[in-house]
């Protein structure tokens, strides 16, 4: 049996100086578990925190920022959570269970269930900080603690914990990721990515693959199922995934180290390395938060051919300095600067007939990614009303090899380099909902300029071939606005409107055969403006306490660009969803005993871009016509005895071309005369007659089947060590890469695992990890590099790996 803790200390702070009742501070905390949210408090405040009963620690809190008393602090991270503050000697605190007391008052007419119902988890990617049960969608908050227990954590940490969140697996630094089925492509090209990434509000990518940002020092990451495009604007077809960082204390200086090595099987060992300071520079009105970071991820894959072992090392490093003045009266100035270099020395895919973990290529096919990004957000906030300016740059290069030698031929080289610009600026006000009303109002401007270089040919001596420039500038208008129709009753509205000038330019192009087609390609090329309005409607209904139900439509676009077909400049247009969605969610995951949330979605989708492989074997982007996806979402907890949580998670997702354009139709019908008269497998592939019909009118990359299971259990030893075991496995199903021979490989339909135990204090601990328990290979991503036909490829699971871990705060 889980014995209950008497006392669990969450932090001993460094001053012996009382924190008088009176005196203010400026705290600024994530939403999270009570556990990790007072240690945080701790540290800004200078106090100590005690607490009695080891139930508490699982507790949900709000998100809390500006100036508090410690006791204004505390009551409202407690307010509806059935515990209590009370002050002991000198600069502590004690929380404790809050004694019942038996009133007999007369029940009120029709109690409103928002004076019922506690404060719980505040949506802050909703632009006006909406409590979880007034959110009209399928949202799912990580705690940031959480997503580092395992190790360092990265965007591979949020798909391991969400079914509904899928991506490419090219490498670090090239994926793409996909959220509810609405998926597009496998290659890196001219096309904006479906789901956006942000980090507090500042956007990360554009038309770039995701950066793959280590997520350390982070409060919490936001994940909301699209389209999100009255708010986000293009680029949000699937959602967007918002990292919540922790901000710099103004008031006391903290610090933490995390470090760990691992031992891969059939593999080499690797190791990581990261640290954060925080330091005020001037109490409560300048403050420094600076965290760095090394990874090195230790290679499994063996090419026999070159006769080299563990070719597929990849070493990380990067770093994130923030610097906050808080000049008085509500205002607030941080600058903030970001840096990752990512190198792979050689592509992690496979052969799928070959030994385990082995690939006979005749060059290596490394990879580098940097990423850049400069910040300056200025925020006030008064009592109710609240208004924020963020404005960044964005410097992000991907260079990348592939391998392009011929069946029987002599080695071929085909190199890329992505680089991308992007300049943004938004400002917004809102005031949050309350008992009647909220809303917000925005603009932004958006410039972004993407160059795709590429050659082709011997190794060391690539021959330029035809490249291509997109560049775009979108100035938008947004609102949303909530009204309570009845205490349990609110309707939400609201409408973007964005106005986009597309243009761009060819690279190493084509000489024009005649003047007519010269002229015919500067009309591909020629500027061109288009202006896309973006509406939304959504209605939630609380029926019972923690029992809520919602129902929603909303749109996302993307703007058209240039792509390159054959060595020629072609144009390829915007495209659109449109997407009714209806759920419920019961309980708060980590508060109740039972939790659960459902929703459904239809999504239609108008002239889809997509990318596949073009006559020359390069990769290409069109609109390939009309398309629908249906998709179904279900998770739900369970916590047995204080301490100990399960959970599980489900996804389903259908998508199908329903109205396949003229071009995609001819493209079709070349692969289905490829079919052998007797239906066997197409010569120089594995995939056969049936498999190539059966792909062609279904949208790529997503299994239509995810699932996920996972337990957490925390246990007191004494009164300040703990003992943290979690665990998880995942269930990926079946997808194609796309269409035709090379495209319709079948990949995905593996499992995956991990085991974490971590023993120790909140501040110091030791920790022992184990991923991928079977030691599977499975197959993540059917691609390695498009030129290679005749060989199959696959991308397997990093093998088993074993990971001995330290982790300290002060």
């Amino acid at each position: 049996m889980i014995r209950p803790a008497v006392a669990c200390v969450l932090f001993a702070c460094f001053s012996s100086a009382p924190v008088l009742a009176t005196a203010t501070k400026a705290l600024d905390l994530p939403t999270g578990r009570l556990g990790d949210v007072v240690t945080r408090l701790s540290q800004q405040a200078g106090i100590s925190v005690v607490v009695d009963n080891s139930s508490l620690w699982q507790r949900p809190t709000p998100a809390l920022k500006g100036r508090f008393t410690v006791e204004a602090a505390l009551q409202r991270l407690l307010a509806g959570s059935g515990a209590e503050a009370v002050r002991v000697a000198g600069d502590g605190w004690r929380i404790r269970t809050a004694p019942r007391r038996i009133v007999h008052p007369a029940p009120p007419p029709n109690p409103p269930i928002a004076e019922t119902e506690p404060v719980t988890i505040v949506v802050t990617a909703s632009k006006r900080d909406l409590r979880l049960r007034d959110f009209p969608g399928a949202v799912s908050v990580l705690s940031g603690d959480d997503l580092k227990l395992s190790g360092p954590p990265d965007t591979n940490t949020i798909l391991s914990r969400l079914a509904t969140v899928s991506s490419t697996h090219l490498g670090a630094g090239r994926n793409k990721l996909f959220i509810r089925g609405i998926a597009n492509s496998s290659f890196t090209g001219p096309t904006q990515a479906t789901v956006g990434q942000y980090f507090g509000d500042i956007r990360l990518t554009y038309n770039a693959p995701d950066p793959d940002l280590r997520l350390y020092d982070v409060g919490s990451v936001e994940v909301l199922e699209g389209p999100q495009g009255t708010l986000y604007g293009a680029g949000s077809l699937g959602g967007i995934i918002r990292v919540v960082p922790n901000t710099p204390s103004l008031s006391r200086a903290s610090g933490s180290i995390d470090a760990g090595g691992t031992i891969v099987e059939h593999g080499a060992a690797g190791g990581d390395l990261s640290a954060m300071l925080n330091l005020p520079l001037m109490d409560d009105h300048i403050g420094l938060r600076v965290v760095g970071y090394g990874i090195s991820d230790g290679g499994y894959i063996d090419n026999p051919l070159r006769d080299k072992k563990n070719i597929n090392r990849t070493n990380t490093a990067g770093g994130r300095a923030t610097l906050r003045i808080a000049p008085g009266d509500g205002w607030t100035i941080d600058l903030t600067g970001i840096i990752q270099n990512t190198d792979g020395l050689d592509s992690q895919y496979a052969d799928r007939d070959a030994p385990r973990l082995t690939r006979s290529s005749p060059i290596d096919e490394d990879f580098s990614a940097a990423y850049r990004l400069g910040e300056l957000v200025v925020s006030k906030d008064w009592d109710r009303l609240h208004f924020r300016s963020t404005t960044g740059f964005v410097g992000q290069d991907l260079d990348e090899r592939f391998d392009a030698t011929p069946p029987g031929g002599a080695p071929q080289v085909f190199v890329q380099h992505n680089r991308t610009r992007l300049f943004s600026s938004e400002a917004r006000l809102w005031q949050p909902l309350g008992d009647s009303f909220g809303w917000v109002i925005g603009g932004s401007v958006l410039h972004n300029e993407t160059t795709l270089n590429r050659a082709l040919g011997t190794d060391g001596t690539p021959a330029p071939v035809t490249g291509v420039e997109n560049r775009v500038t979108e100035l938008t208008a947004y609102g949303e606005a909530s009204v309570r129709l009845a205490p349990w009753l609110s309707l939400s509205g609201g409408a973007r409107v964005s106005h986009s000038a597309l243009s761009g330019a060819a690279n190493e192009a084509v000489v024009p055969a005649s003047t007519f087609e010269a002229v015919a390609r500067a009309n591909v090329i020629a500027s061109r403006d288009t202006t896309s309005v973006l509406p939304s409607l959504a209605l939630v209904a609380t029926a019972m306490p923690g029992l809520t139900f919602y129902a929603r439509y909303q749109q996302g676009f993307r703007p058209g660009g240039l792509a390159i077909d054959a060595g020629f400049v072609r144009r390829f247009e915007n495209d659109q969803v449109a997407t009714e969605e209806a759920g419920f969610r019961y309980g708060v995951p980590g508060r109740d005993r039972f939790d659960f949330a459902m929703s459904v979605s239809h999504t239609l989708w108008r002239n889809i871009q997509a990318d596949f492989l073009d006559t020359s074997g390069l990769p290409s982007t069109d609109n390939i016509g009309d398309g629908r996806i249906w998709s179904i979402a279900a998770s739900g907890g369970w916590q047995p005895i204080h301490g100990l949580r399960f959970d599980a998670s489900i996804a389903y997702n259908d998508g199908r071309v329903t109205r396949p354009s003229v071009s995609y139709r001819a493209l079709a019908a070349s692969y289905v005369a490829l079919i052998p008269l007797d239906g066997t497998v197409i010569p120089g592939t594995s995939v056969t007659a049936a498999q190539i019909l059966a792909t062609v009118n279904r949208i790529p990359n997503v299994a239509r089947f995810t699932g996920r299971v996972g337990f957490d259990w925390q246990q007191k030893l004494t009164d300040r060590i703990g003992l943290r075991l979690n665990g998880w496995g995942r269930y990926v199903g079946k997808s194609r890469l796309g269409i035709g021979p090379v495209l319709g490989e079948a990949q995905g339909d593996y499992t995956d695992s991990a085991l974490t135990l971590r023993v120790g204090t909140p501040a110091t601990g030791v920790s022992l990890g184990v991923t991928n328990l079977t030691d599977s290979v499975g197959n993540r991503f059917a691609l390695g590099t498009p030129f290679t036909i005749g060989r199959d490829q696959i991308t397997p699971l990093r093998p088993r790996t074993f990971r001995l871990g330290f982790d300290a705060a002060f």
